[in-house]
Formats: C-alpha cells, sequence, structure tokens
C-alpha cells in the first residue's frame, strides 16, 4: 500500500484565540468552539477497524477511541502533564489542569518534555531539519514571539543595540531592517537558517521550539504567552533549568534582556528521544506483543 491508498480524514478542530496584549482569549476561543459539530465529528469517525489509535492531543480522534473503548496513545508534550512531577507555574490553574487531563483521553500516555520526570515521559524529540544544521556562534538574536506585534519588539530591541534582532513575525509580509532589527516573515527554512547561525534565541514557551534551540546549544530566554497554562508550566520547567524566563513586557523585561545578554551560559538537553526505539513499541503495542510500562 502507498501512501496515496491511505484514507485522509480532515476535520475542524479546536484551536486558541489570541488577544491583541499577547495573551489567550478564552471568550474569542470559546466563540469558535462549534460544539454540535464537534460531537457529530467524534459520533461519525469511526475508529473500530484500527488496531491502535494514536492521538497527538488532537480531541476528535482521542473521543472517538475513548467512546468505543479502543485502546489509544496519547502521544504528546501534553501527555507529560499527566504526571504530577512535571514542573508546574507557582500558581496552579485547576480549571487549566481538568483541560489538559480531559481534553484528548487516552488509554495510554507517552508524553515528551524537556527532561524525564516519570516513567512514562519521554525527552523530545527533535526533527531531521534540526538535526541536519551545523550551528554557529553569531552575532544576532533569532526572535520568534507570535503573541506579539512586532512594531512594539522592535521599539524594545532598538534599545538593546549591542547586539542584532531577526524578529520572525505571523504580521510581516516583506522582509525590512529598522537599524539593529530586521523583521521577517515567518518562515520555516528561514527562521532555521537564523538560529543555525544566531547568538541566541528568544522565543514563547512553547515546547518544540525550545527544545530545538537548547539542542543547538543556543541560549534561550522565554517570554510564555500570557493565561496560556501549558506555556506557563514549560517556563516553570526552563526556570528551573537556568533559562532565562520573562512574564511581561516593561521595565522588568528590559532588565531581563540586558542580564540575559551578558551572561553566557547556555542551558542545553541532556538527552533527546530515541524514535526507532519508540517506533517499535508502538508497532508492538499495535500487534498486542506489548504492553507500555
Amino acid at each position: 500500500m502507498s501512501i496515496d491508498d491511505i484514507e485522509i480524514t480532515r476535520k475542524r478542530g479546536i484551536s486558541l484565540a489570541y488577544d491583541s496584549n499577547g495573551g489567550v482569549s478564552y471568550l474569542q476561543t470559546a466563540i469558535q468552539i462549534d460544539p454540535i459539530t464537534f460531537i457529530k465529528d467524534v459520533q461519525q469517525l469511526d475508529v473500530k477497524q484500527y488496531d491502535l489509535i494514536i492521538s497527538d492531543y488532537e480531541p476528535i480522534t482521542a473521543w472517538a477511541a475513548s467512546s468505543v473503548g479502543k485502546p489509544s496513545v496519547g502521544l504528546s508534550h501534553q501527555s507529560a502533564f499527566l504526571s504530577n512531577r512535571s514542573p508546574r507555574p507557582k500558581k496552579v490553574s485547576i480549571l487549566a489542569e481538568q483541560v489538559m487531563k480531559r481534553f484528548a483521553p487516552c488509554s495510554i500516555p507517552i508524553g515528551f518534555h524537556f527532561l524525564k520526570y516519570d516513567r512514562f515521559i519521554e525527552p523530545p524529540i527533535i526533527r531531521q531539519d534540526v538535526r541536519n544544521l551545523s550551528p554557529q556562534t553569531g552575532s544576532h538574536i533569532s526572535v520568534y514571539l507570535p503573541a506579539f506585534d512586532h512594531q512594539t519588539l522592535t521599539s524594545i530591541f532598538q534599545r538593546h543595540d549591542e547586539v542584532e534582532w531577526h524578529i520572525f513575525s505571523p504580521l510581516c509580509k516583506q522582509e525590512y531592517t529598522k537599524r539593529n532589527v530586521t523583521v521577517k516573515p515567518v518562515g520555516n527554512l528561514p527562521f532555521l537558517e537564523s538560529v543555525e547561525s544566531s547568538l541566541g534565541v528568544m522565543t514563547s514557551a512553547g515546547f518544540e521550539t525550545c527544545a530545538e534551540a537548547m539542542y543547538l546549544k543556543k541560549k534561550l530566554m522565554v517570554l510564555p504567552i500570557k493565561n496560556q497554562y501549558e506555556q506557563l508550566c514549560n517556563a516553570a520547567a526552563l526556570e528551573k533549568m537556568g533559562v532565562q524566563v520573562a512574564y511581561k513586557l516593561g521595565e522588568e523585561f528590559d532588565r531581563s534582556i540586558k542580564t540575559w545578554l551578558r551572561d553566557n551560559k547556555v542551558v542545553t538537553l541532556p538527552e533527546i528521544a530515541d524514535t526507532k526505539r519508540l517506533t517499535q513499541k508502538l508497532i508492538k503495542k499495535a500487534t498486542g506483543k506489548a504492553v507500555f510500562a
């Protein structure tokens, strides 16, 4: 069977909406949710024909499997938060904790995190495009903070002219430069090329980008998205590892930047996931020859 013979089903899904201040807008997120369509999609998705369901924190597939008692693997970073050993922020949100645990239910969790905090947690998977890079230490900072307006960020980074800044913004259509700041449209390859030759990376506390920066041995500073609980958990983990964390723009942010630029400390990953071993475990589980511990 070739990949062209595989039936692909596309559903609407659920995504977070953001406000103009760089935070999650729960009102706009709720407005976007169509519960009737979601329930219909779950009921119409036939999962009985499959030996094993694997969900990357995708709720329709996860709930379809749960509704018929089909074994399912939760293969995601979010699955790591099923363990109380995964770091949490000082202010724990009971609501957010319940959402993370119930959003995409699974019978077998396999979580990914910066460190192996529990027996079912694996270290990060680093994609091949990143593993193929040859990192060099340059003189610019690669920035990906999509929840913030790039003009606001430009005005901040111009005050720190001891380095150059490369801002990748989803709102930018055409690359331009103002003094020591270059703003670029978002693109996977251009961002990777920028990171490869950067002095450091500044980003929100998303799991993949932070893991990739540490894998490439780049100094890292994070600014978690406001009200995004998963990112606040990631920031707590990164802070314990020694990564510089800022929580809002303003004078404190400026001071954090100055401290970070002077500090040569680089936090790296102690290990990454063995994808071949993990794939074999999934295959054995699907054929009934192994049980995940």
